[in-house]
């Protein structure tokens, strides 16, 4: 089965982002853009989870995010993979609303080695890439130059909500709208045991 971890923003995240991109979205037919309800930022990828550890699976993701705290995040600039002169990824990035330093906060990196590491004890492991916290908001059909977008996202600075749990999910490709992936939340796993 294939699945992911993933943080949902809030509702109120993806309303103002959704806003800000509305006007944006179809100014370029080259992009597939990825619909509000499905943005997710993603702790692990796992490509083929054997249906006989899924429920191990939930239990060992219940305990990794139960060993970390709630904290706070923001969706704030943006991105491309592999990069802006050959995107086939256009994405929003995630900052801490509580520092003035620029990226993620520390506590998120951690849930992501804390979600990995769970999911590689009980035989589903997550896809080696390294951890880039993102967003997706539109995949390109081939290489593309996405400066101009990037820029657009670098003014970009959404409200701040409080990460209090992850989503296991499981997706089924093309059976969804408009043949996009289907999703579908097996278990909410609080954060901080709570």
């Amino acid at each position: 089965m294939r699945m992911f971890v993933a943080l949902r923003p809030s509702e109120d995240a993806v309303a103002d982002l959704d806003a800000f991109w509305e006007p944006r979205r179809t100014a370029d037919a080259g992009l597939r853009w990825t619909p509000p309800e499905q943005w997710h930022l993603t702790l692990a990828f796992l490509p083929a989870v054997p249906d006989r550890v899924v429920e191990d699976l939930a239990d060992a993701l219940a305990g990794a995010a139960g060993r970390r705290t709630p904290f706070g995040l923001r969706v704030a600039g943006g991105g491309a993979f592999p990069d802006v002169l050959a995107a086939k990824v256009l994405w929003a990035g995630v900052a801490d609303p509580g520092s003035a330093a620029p990226g993620p906060p520390e506590e998120l990196d951690r849930l992501a080695v804390g979600v990995r590491a769970a999911a590689s004890h009980v035989g589903a492991a997550p896809d080696g890439g390294r951890f880039r916290p993102h967003l997706t908001l539109a995949r390109c059909g081939r290489p593309a130059q996405v400066g101009r977008w990037v820029g657009v996202l670098d003014t970009y600075a959404g409200p701040a909500w409080s990460v209090e749990d992850v989503l296991l999910v499981a997706s089924w490709l093309g059976e969804g709208r408009r043949g996009r992936p289907r999703h579908e939340v097996l278990a909410t796993l609080p954060l901080g045991g709570g």
